[in-house]
């Protein structure tokens, strides 16, 4: 089901369309997030990276209550739009020899998939709330306070430490 096909008829599909969506985002990410933390040199990146994929693995199980609760089978659909952030960040990965450059590269891209995150919690937020559905909707601000508060973390890594170090 593509995200403006005919199967998507009401808020409800959407809301559901876009929770499939975000499911499948967090799995790819608990994949990826290993690679990254083998990558990366700066262990205070290292660390919050580590952190991140635990954080990542109870967002998933978050989602599945929240599947549960609205009475869906939890499952994913593919995410071209994080497959994309994901494979960009792989390439650029790739590409850099110098450790402190690399680690700024990893911020960069964490932040990318952080910032799709955010986005996508935040509608299903509005979404939830619009559909009645409070329960979902404080399930889901879990996972959205946390995408944001790592997002500040890295933020504030790159600022404080990783950049100057790579400039």
């Amino acid at each position: 089901m593509g995200f403006f096909t005919k199967d998507i008829k009401t808020l409800n599909d959407l809301f559901v369309h876009t929770l499939q969506d975000i499911y499948y985002a967090e799995q790819q990410i608990a994949k990826n997030l290993p690679d990254m933390i083998e990558k990366a040199s700066d262990p205070g990146l290292k660390n919050g990276f580590q952190t991140h994929l635990s954080e990542t693995k109870s967002q998933i199980t978050r989602l599945e209550k929240v599947f549960e609760m609205h009475g869906v089978e939890a499952k994913g659909v593919d995410c071209p739009a994080i497959d994309g952030i994901l494979e960009e960040a792989s390439q650029v990965a790739g590409d850099i020899d110098d450790k402190q450059v690399l680690d700024a590269a990893l911020i960069a891209a964490a932040q990318a998939v952080e910032h799709y995150e955010i986005t996508r919690y935040g509608t299903l937020l509005a979404w939830a709330k619009m559909l009645g559905r409070d329960d979902c909707a404080l399930v889901l601000q879990q996972n959205l306070d946390e995408e944001k508060a790592t997002d500040e973390k890295l933020n504030t890594m790159a600022l404080r430490s990783v950049n100057r170090k790579a400039a």
